[in-house]
């Protein structure tokens, strides 16, 4: 047990634990001191932006409360004068180097520059002078990049590195020239960026946000064409929080009478591809362990962690399933199987995919995710981005009515797919379905309980056919590292391994709504530890609240093959539905 210290904060006397920052010492005994670190665990440039300056005993002048840490019988003031204008005086330094196009921003509502401006009062144009030069980059599909609405608060670039290991943004130039970006000021299409969106998701402002394609929506409604709308298990886990409710309410039905009157031809599921792509996956992976081939088999369902592997461990791309993601391989369905029943031209259908990552933007554009010349998907929209349309159109969220998906030859789903969202789900909804292969009977308890949860790292050993097993789970690229190395190395125990991109999967897709205690006014400040776990518990439920959890027993999914795959794995089935992988040739100096 943490060792309790006495405290005292404007005169009130408090205790609390040993170890703590001010900052977080404040925190729980009820005081806001304004920071642009607060909200995220202090996961940036420590005490850079010196907006959380208060006064303390024992310390010579102001001290930065994010960094300095408690001590036995401390005095704290917050609320000084002297406290309060420096505090003041360093957010209106930031607004003046700062682009002030507020109403155009795409964090507007959300902004903690503003939060913070507005806790401390800071004035308008207060200082005025030179500006730093701004880099604009919008050179990929998926993120882009306005250096005018950074503050150097250096959380995307320990975010890469928590996340992921990787260093891909960092401060550039010296002085009142420094300034956030890839190595040389590059843009992120010319570096080694695995699109995630992870430094999207805890930017402060508008600095970093994703390539919005509401716009290409909107055309392909103007222009006439069929649009139909996918989306993902994750997204309707955390779409809620954009309309101010609680961290984990599953609002899977309003999301779908949302879309509808959106003005979308067909709401479709993703999970019915989730339950696909396990059919072929499940049969990849017992075909090579049968036929002695390239063993551990990887996942390939998150576009981050394929990018990963092509630029920092080519030689590995063999371990990498074949199997398209979900999305894509819905896409195709729908184009090359679904329009044809419907008496649609391929031509004229418009899919929307619904994602709750930013990667996704950039793989529907790779060229081999298509077929007969037509991309497999045409636009991707985040949650965010979701979010938005709904707002535009006026829709009160709350108030819908709850519908159900299309069910149109292609809308059947089960709890498997349904976790395909948070990590360990996709090892779960596979291994359901291999063990009813090789066993020949159904599990008399599906939730696998061994490859759930939040570790970096976790692995089991079931009895498949006889023949032992052996799992791994990771999430985030720093933790996928490790068993990387491992199969470098000729040592590696396992058989099948599920790597996702984003740290728990897709429910903290770099697409999620921004996860900001100050901007949930259902939420408490601790929710930075949770919302990954209450996202995942709506998921969970989803599939507990199931008929069928088992992705080989989705009726749809073996009416498809019996009317035009034939079985999984088949040739035409891999002619839809898988893929294949660059190396790094990939990167571009």
């Amino acid at each position: 047990m943490a060792k309790m210290i006495n405290i005292k904060i404007e005169g009130v006397p408090f205790q609390v634990e040993e170890g703590l920052t001010i900052l977080e010492a404040a925190k729980k005994c009820g005081f806001e001191i304004p920071s642009l670190c607060a909200y995220n665990h202090g996961e940036c440039s420590k005490a850079s932006c010196r907006v959380c300056l208060v006064e303390a005993t024992g310390a010579r002048g102001l001290v930065a409360s994010c960094v300095y840490p408690i001590a036995e019988g401390m005095e704290i003031t917050i609320s000084s004068p002297k406290a309060v204008e420096a505090r003041r005086m360093s957010v209106e330094l930031i607004l003046s180097n700062h682009n002030r196009e507020c109403q155009e921003c795409d964090k507007n509502g959300k902004c903690e520059l503003l939060h913070v401006a507005k806790l401390t009062g800071a004035r308008e144009n207060y200082y005025n002078g030179e500006k730093t030069a701004v880099t604009i980059d919008k050179l990929t599909p998926a993120i882009k990049r306005d250096t005018s609405k950074c503050v150097l608060c250096g959380r995307c670039i320990e975010r890469c590195k928590n996340a992921h290991g990787l260093g891909i943004l960092g401060f550039e130039n010296r002085g009142f020239n420094t300034i956030v970006a890839p190595a040389e000021n590059r843009s992120f299409a010319n570096s080694p960026c695995i699109m995630c969106g992870q430094c999207v998701s805890v930017c402060p402002t508008g600095a970093l946000m994703e390539v919005s394609e509401i716009e290409k929506v909107d055309a392909a409604f103007k222009a006439g064409k069929f649009v139909v709308v996918q989306t993902a298990p994750a997204v309707r886990a955390a779409l809620g929080e954009e309309f101010d409710m609680p961290i984990g309410t599953r609002v899977t039905g309003k999301m779908v009478s949302a879309l509808r009157r959106l003005g979308f031809k067909r709401v479709f599921d993703t999970n019915f591809a989730a339950d696909l792509t396990i059919m072929e996956e499940a049969t990849e992976l017992l075909g090579r362990i049968t036929n002695g081939g390239t063993l551990p088999m990887i996942t390939s369902c998150s576009p981050g962690w394929v990018n990963y592997c092509e630029y920092n461990y080519p030689e590995l791309l063999d371990h990498l399933s074949s199997c398209k993601s979900p999305h894509e391989m819905f896409g195709a369905i729908l184009k090359n199987y679904w329009a044809e029943k419907n008496g649609i031209d391929p031509k004229d259908l418009f899919v929307v995919s619904i994602m709750p990552c930013t990667a996704k933007k950039y793989e529907k554009t790779r060229p081999e995710l298509s077929v007969n010349g037509l991309q497999d998907v045409d636009a991707v929209l985040t949650t965010r981005e979701l979010g938005k349309l709904i707002k535009r159109a006026g829709i009160r969220f709350d108030k819908l009515p709850d519908e159900k998906f299309d069910n149109d030859i292609v809308g059947e789903y089960t709890g498997a797919g349904v976790i395909f969202g948070v990590t360990g789900g996709v090892m779960e909804a596979a291994l359901r379905t291999a063990a009813f292969v090789l066993n020949g009977k159904e599990l008399e308890k599906v939730e696998l309980t061994d490859v759930r949860g939040f570790e970096g790292v976790k692995e089991a050993t079931y009895v498949l056919g006889g023949k032992e097993v052996k799992v791994a789970v990771a999430h985030g690229m720093k933790n996928a590292s490790v068993l990387l190395e491992q199969i470098k190395a000729g040592n590696s125990p396992y058989h099948f391994i599920e790597i996702m991109g984003c740290p728990g999967g897709c429910v903290a897709g770099g697409g999620q709504p921004f996860v900001k205690p100050c901007f949930l006014p259902n939420e408490s400040d601790d929710i930075l530890d949770t919302y990954k776990q209450k996202r995942a518990g709506a998921l969970y439920q989803e599939d507990e609240l199931s008929v069928i959890r088992a992705s080989h027993n989705n009726e749809q999914v073996k009416k498809l093959y019996e009317d035009f795959l034939e079985k999984p794995n088949s040739h035409k089935a891999h002619e839809l539905l898988h893929t294949h992988y660059a190396g790094k040739e990939k990167f571009k100096n």
